[in-house]
């Protein structure tokens, strides 16, 4: 692999060198990542197989898509492997921050209280919960949003936390990737830990976690949660959906948020698969394994970023509970330079620089380099970062191990190029 991108894709050969000697070092924890997959895979076959998976399910529904008995077969597929109660996965909801937000206005009416045990949300959702002013926000409806900082070693602050489960939140919602922010991802146990919590002072609370590039990086999901939301375009699309998202957990509560996304009266028993079941289960079905590729892909960037004196999040050992490596460039030439090499890797607008520019529902201009088959996707190749201090950068995703691999080459080298980095 190293000796094409040098001879044929002009990379330097002790860039190469450089990443090819790193990777040479990961083998135990690639090993790792390969037999968690192979234990989701079998997850996802088995729950294929329970659920009577046919061809004749494949057939699309348009209009109403009433009595669309492959989307029935779909969503308990989804609700088999997060053992769920109910399942809603729909290609109307067009991105994770769409699912969650069908979550929360399914769920809360006006005077409820919403608590985030895990300090701010994605930035995306600062508008939806109304943090930051948008018209037809959780906030005008009049929910109230209660906050607990991590303490300073990115744990859980249990005297912040148990003090407002006092007050017997209507809901309290769980982030489990760290976002734009420089804290760890929580690990499924941790989330379960914080759920028994939860249920020891507050009982009746819904518990919803934001479960998005999450799925199939550990051979636990947090099931233990009333609520699960993401998008299809990350992990469990298996970079084959071209959209969609999903909501799994109790009924009830599931039904509340088809409710939101339709009409009520209408919930879950309408919606058209538009030809997308699929598209949507063949995804699910890889996604483990190109899951797996992109951790393999987050591991080589730690190794590779950390030996060059930056600070990254998570270290190369530590346990992963998601797919996105952030590195502390510092500065915002270094995390321009870096996106360009993202860029330069892909399959897709290789030829484009990407530049940082206002996105909606963020408070910052973004810096996003994708060069995906699908729009947004960031199970693909593709790295991002809000242009604030302290320059930190985000890498996900990459549909296959080499492509992943060939990303860090391409950022290297661009910031090599630019005299950035000494190797």
């Amino acid at each position: 692999m190293y000796k094409f991108l040098t001879s044929h894709m002009g990379i330097n050969p002790q860039v190469a060198s450089f990443v090819a000697e790193t990777e040479a070092e990961l083998a135990a924890l690639f090993a790792k990542a390969d037999e968690i997959a192979a234990v989701n895979h079998l997850k996802v076959l088995y729950a294929m197989q329970m659920a009577r998976l046919s061809d004749s399910h494949f057939n699309d529904s348009t209009g109403y898509g009433y009595h669309d008995e492959g989307r029935e077969v779909l969503e308990k597929i989804f609700a088999n492997i997060f053992h769920a109660e109910a399942a809603l996965v729909r290609p109307q909801i067009i991105s994770g921050t769409h699912a969650l937000a069908a979550a929360l206005f399914g769920n809360l009416r006006p005077g409820d209280v919403l608590f985030s045990p895990v300090g701010k949300p994605y930035d995306t959702l600062e508008s939806v919960i109304g943090i930051r002013t948008a018209p037809g926000s959780l906030a005008e409806y009049g929910i109230i949003y209660r906050q607990a900082e991590l303490l300073e070693n990115g744990d859980f602050d249990f005297n912040t936390i148990n003090a407002i489960l006092d007050e017997q939140p209507k809901m309290v919602t769980i982030q489990r990737s760290k976002g734009y922010s420089w804290r760890k991802s929580f690990a499924p146990q941790e989330i379960f830990e914080l759920i028994k919590c939860i249920r020891s002072r507050s009982p009746h609370t819904i518990i919803l976690v934001d479960n998005c590039y999450g799925e199939f990086v550990s051979a636990d999901e947090p099931i233990e949660a009333d609520l699960l939301a993401g998008s299809l375009i990350k992990n469990p699309g298996g970079g084959i959906a071209p959209g969609g998202g999903y909501i799994v957990g109790k009924k009830k509560y599931v039904e509340a948020a088809a409710e939101r996304l339709t009409a009520p009266g209408l919930g879950s028993a309408v919606g058209p698969t538009l030809g997308l079941t699929r598209t949507f289960l063949q995804g699910l079905f890889f996604a483990p394994q190109v899951v797996s590729a992109a951790v393999k892909g987050a591991i080589l960037t730690a190794a590779v970023f950390s030996k060059l004196g930056f600070d990254v999040n998570p270290g190369v050992s530590d346990l992963r509970s998601d797919i996105v490596q952030a590195i502390k460039l510092g500065t915002p030439e270094n995390v321009q330079a870096f996106c360009r090499g993202i860029q330069k890797a892909a399959p897709v607008d290789s030829f484009v620089t990407p530049e940082p520019a206002p996105m909606p529902g963020y408070a910052h201009g973004v810096i996003m380099a994708g060069g995906t088959f699908v729009q947004g996707s960031s199970i693909e190749l593709s790295a991002d970062a809000p242009m604030r201090e302290p320059y930190i950068v985000y890498f996900q995703g990459g549909l296959t191990a080499p492509h992943s691999q060939a990303g860090v080459v391409f950022a290297l080298q661009e910031l090599f190029n630019e005299g950035r980095v000494s190797l």
